[in-house]
């Protein structure tokens, strides 16, 4: 596999095991999950970024579209200005949830300077923030409730370091040539296991820019099977993709969104999972559909074969290298990989709360999830190979390119400090109560996963979005009558559709120009299956509303 981007890290090479620093090499600049350049679930590294997969070729445009920081620092000023516009008003509270019928208007006894210095303060308390007892307002040194999102500010760290070290090994990239390899002669059965792969990826912990180091890998495996580059970009992209839209708990959506809406990450799992399996089998169906037509009558692809393919098909379809059994330590790692995320789903879901009493509920937060992934890092830099200089390097390095998304989460809480410091929350709050008031659970269900597409799209960052809409949304639920983990899969639905085919996205983009495949034959491609994936999602929302 050649390398397509993110240089090695100076001085963290000489501790690479074998193959590692193939692996590190295929992976494209992250700058952080952070969403900071506004591309996909949560992510960073816009595609005309220099040296970067999705680098824009000569006279091409490149996109101007505003990062997620800008996006999110606009809706900061924005949102401060209406404070003084808005009426405040407050309901009165039963447990943290707004009791219906007890909207009253409230006096304000900040002045301008206050209000500005709120402004001036609002990513600090967005990170750190206390709210006063007393007063309800929250400031850095005030003493009372914990506001701000240090916790989650240091869990997508702590996951950050997980995942790069855990790249770094090469044993994810080894694992799925590997398998690759082991079916290459199921084709069916390739595409099917492959997309389950990928989707696994994004439904426990949004994959995304770890994709593209896996194109290299995919796109000579389906053109020596028969297929076309559609085929290969569609396995990775569609995937992740529909993985992260079915997040169980992946912590950029469901643990941010979770945490923002006051519940657990594992509140609202059983739905989600089932979203997940069902989602999969349409997407991988879907793939396979497309990859049989294709088989049969070359001349229905909707990517134009080229003299480079006729090259790749004679080539080694699965890059040579990985014909070679995993060793050992990659074994270790793929398996330390796999026991992190599944203890983590076993430490934040609510067993007791679903009649299963045998299993014990650890009710883990992101203070002890942090913890579970610092320690899964160091081990699986040890166990890789990497040595202590390499296993730290990495471990800085990923929490590094993580600390974007990190930041987001913090900017995105400040303006939900803003609006409750200027007392207006509950009154958006109220007049959104009126706007769903008399509408059935279903229909509930529906409308938020509607209201959230739009806010998906101008506000591509899953973080921030979760961070930004889920304390105006999840009240809702409670008038509603519905759980608030509903309305968590709602926004995380949405954004993971919309993101799908954002082309501000170098997920999307950097895929795309990877496989070489343009992006309007993406679009006319993937078209039929967003429509569908659309109706089922709304299907699956409104029957969980109704049961919830």
């Amino acid at each position: 596999m050649t390398g397509h981007g993110k240089a090695p890290v100076p001085g963290a090479d000489a501790d690479l095991p074998v193959g590692a620093r193939d692996a590190e090499d295929t992976r494209a600049p992250r700058s952080a999950r952070g969403e900071a350049d506004g591309d996909g679930p949560g992510k960073a590294g816009g595609p005309g970024k220099a040296g970067g997969p999705g680098r824009a070729e000569k006279g091409e445009k490149r996109s101007r579209f505003p990062s997620a920081f800008t996006v999110l620092a606009a809706v900061t000023v924005a949102v401060w200005a209406l404070t003084f516009v808005i009426p405040p008003g407050r309901y009165d509270t039963e447990d943290g949830a707004p009791v219906p019928g007890t909207y009253h208007p409230v006096e304000l006894t900040t002045g301008f300077w206050d209000r500005l210095k709120d402004l001036f303060l609002a990513p600090v308390n967005g990170l750190y923030g206390v709210t006063d007892a007393e007063s309800g307002l929250t400031s850095p040194g005030a003493s009372g409730d914990f506001a701000g999102a240090a916790g989650v500010f240091l869990f997508i760290l702590a996951v950050g370091a997980f995942i790069t070290v855990t790249m770094r090994t090469g044993a994810l990239t080894a694992g799925v040539a590997r398998l690759a390899r082991r079916l290459r002669h199921h084709r069916a059965v390739l595409i099917v296991v492959l997309m389950a792969v990928f989707s696994l990826g994004g439904t426990t912990y949004g994959m995304a820019e770890e994709t593209l180091g896996f194109y290299g890998l995919m796109i000579p495996l389906v053109l020596k099977l028969g297929y076309d580059r559609m085929v290969g970009a569609s396995v990775i992209m569609v995937g992740a993709g529909v993985g992260t839209l079915a997040s169980t708990v992946n912590p950029f959506a469901t643990g941010v969104a979770s945490d923002s809406a006051g519940i657990g990450t594992g509140d609202g799992i059983v739905l989600r999972l089932l979203m997940w399996v069902v989602l999969t089998a349409l997407a991988a169906g879907y793939v396979l559909r497309y990859a049989r037509r294709v088989a049969q009558d070359p001349s229905r692809s909707l990517v134009a074969a080229t003299e480079e393919d006729d090259a790749l098909r004679a080539a080694d379809g699965t890059g040579g290298a990985d014909g070679v059994a995993l060793t050992g330590r990659q074994r270790a790692v793929l398996g330390v990989f796999a026991a992190t995320f599944l203890f983590m789903v076993f430490a934040v879901v609510p067993w007791s709360d679903l009649g299963i009493g045998l299993v014990p509920t650890l009710g883990w937060y992101f203070a002890e999830l942090a913890a579970l992934f610092t320690v899964a890092a160091v081990a699986v830099g040890l166990i890789g190979g990497l040595g202590e200089k390499g296993t730290v390097n990495g471990i800085t390095a990923g929490a590094g390119e993580f600390v974007g998304a990190a930041l987001i989460v913090a900017l995105a809480r400040g303006v939900t400090v803003i609006m409750n410091n200027a007392a207006v929350t509950d009154t958006i709050l109220e007049s959104l109560r009126g706007a769903v008031s008399g509408t059935s659970s279903a229909v509930f269900g529906v409308l938020v996963f509607l209201v959230n597409i739009p806010l998906a799209f101008f506000v591509p960052s899953s973080s921030g979005h979760a961070a930004l809409a889920m304390p105006i949304l999840a009240p809702l639920a409670d008038f509603a009558g519905v759980g608030r983990a509903l309305v968590v899969t709602a926004y995380q639905s949405a954004s993971g559709w919309v993101n799908l085919v954002t082309p501000t996205s170098a997920v999307v983009m950097g895929g795309l120009a990877l496989a070489k495949v343009r992006y309007d034959r993406y679009l006319r491609f993937v078209a039929p299956l967003m429509g569908v994936l659309l109706v089922v999602v709304a299907a699956f929302l409104a029957v969980g509303a109704a049961v919830s």
